[in-house]
């Protein structure tokens, strides 16, 4: 079998490179593993796939080579992905500022893309194993459980570690070990946290109840990320946008700064409660700004619920401490099962920020969640995926 570009991995990337490459007249393969392809695009935002960020742009990304991500984004952005969905009738929805969702099924989106490969010509093998690649002369050599395929280029795009019961793998982190590339560390990354035994009980009384929160990572006495989000409580520990966010700025042993009040100063509004109806309990008071159920459960942590006229300034603005810089040690994140992204990935300085080839040797590119770029929560990284491959397939 002799292709010009084979493509490992059908997910976001892959197809929309794969497409790219088949448009511009390239006999382009598309291989994987699972038997299925797009999978994280049809699990993704609750089965409806947060597919892009209107105000996606490099600062919404994470790497420790940050312009990299700068020319594919300006390429292709927001607008250009949005113009394919509306060409094929797709419907969708804001969810929040900037975030796109499908209306129906994320199973839409992936329609579109599977579309336009069949018409671009692509060929899509699934359940097939690559047992090994190498180059060969100015191409490359794979040998898979289909038998062995000569092609011009390989395009890897095998996403990174989080959800491995999607099938995510190491194998595009290998394939850049073999070739001498570099691989930053990885770990989880928009990933809920999981609590010490106190606070897990804590937690688990709670679960389900929501609220709005900032956020804030504390890590050798300066504080990292700044994030305003809705926070989850869960029988695990805390989930929500506003915890997956700051997870990717949190390392081991870092505590967690929890504004429960976010845009109030806790202590001038505790002292105007007080001024104005000294004879209320703090838990009525609570029970106004926060979930019930929370505002309860944080008066039995502090034990302490009393009229707001028996408060003094300095039990006041230890409550409003409480409320509004809750210090937090979390025990650790729930990891690869539940992480929606890997941080860190294939060292983009062995990778060129136009082509996506690997410099000495073009005939080997990486595109997508294997590079060591990583986005916010809320279409970000899918808006990599889709300028990532359109650039490389573009140059293919």
């Amino acid at each position: 079998m002799n292709y010009d570009v084979v493509v490992i991995g059908a997910g976001a990337a892959g197809l929309m490179c794969a497409l790219t490459a088949g448009h511009a007249g390239r006999r382009v393969l598309v291989l994987d593993h699972a038997n299925r392809a797009g999978k994280k695009i049809l699990m993704s935002g609750g089965g409806r796939c947060n597919f892009t960020n209107l105000a996606s742009g490099p600062d919404n990304f994470f790497s420790a080579n940050p312009p990299f991500c700068i020319s594919a984004l300006k390429r292709y952005r927001p607008e250009h992905f949005v113009e394919l969905v509306e060409r094929h009738g797709v419907d969708y929805v804001e969810k929040a500022p900037g975030q796109l969702f499908c209306a129906d099924s994320a199973k839409d989106l992936l329609a579109v893309l599977l579309t336009e490969c069949e018409w671009a010509g692509v060929d899509i093998r699934l359940k097939t194993r690559i047992e090994r690649v190498e180059r060969l002369g100015e191409g490359m050599r794979l040998a898979t459980s289909i038998g062995r395929i000569d092609t011009g280029a390989v395009v890897v795009a095998t996403g990174g570690l989080s959800i491995p019961t999607m099938g995510a793998t190491g194998f595009g982190y290998d394939i850049a070990r073999q070739f001498g590339l570099a691989v930053t560390d990885t770990r989880p990354a928009l990933v809920p946290f999981t609590l010490t035994s106190q606070w897990k009980a804590r937690a688990a009384d709670l679960a389900g109840v929501a609220c709005e929160a900032g956020v804030q990572a504390l890590h050798g006495g300066e504080s990292r990320g700044d994030y305003r989000e809705p926070m989850l409580f869960t029988h695990r520990g805390l989930s929500g946008p506003a915890m997956l966010q700051i997870s990717s700025y949190w390392l081991p042993g870092d505590e967690l700064l929890i504004d429960l009040l976010p845009g109030v100063d806790a202590f001038e509004a505790l002292l105007q409660a007080r001024r104005a109806a000294p004879k209320r309990r703090l838990s009525t008071w609570l029970a106004e700004h926060l979930p019930k159920r929370l505002a309860q459960a944080m008066v039995e942590w502090q034990g302490d619920d009393g009229v707001l006229a028996d408060y003094s300034n300095a039990r006041l603005q230890q409550w409003a401490e409480a409320l509004g810089a809750w210090r937090l040690k979390p025990a650790g994140t729930e990891g690869w099962r539940t992480a929606e992204v890997t941080l860190g990935g294939v060292d983009t300085q062995a990778v060129s920020s136009k082509t996506f080839a690997v410099h000495d040797l073009p005939q080997l590119r990486f595109i997508g969640e294997v590079l060591d770029v990583t986005g916010e929560l809320g279409g970000h990284n899918f808006q990599w995926a889709w300028a990532s491959g359109v650039a490389c397939g573009s140059d293919l």
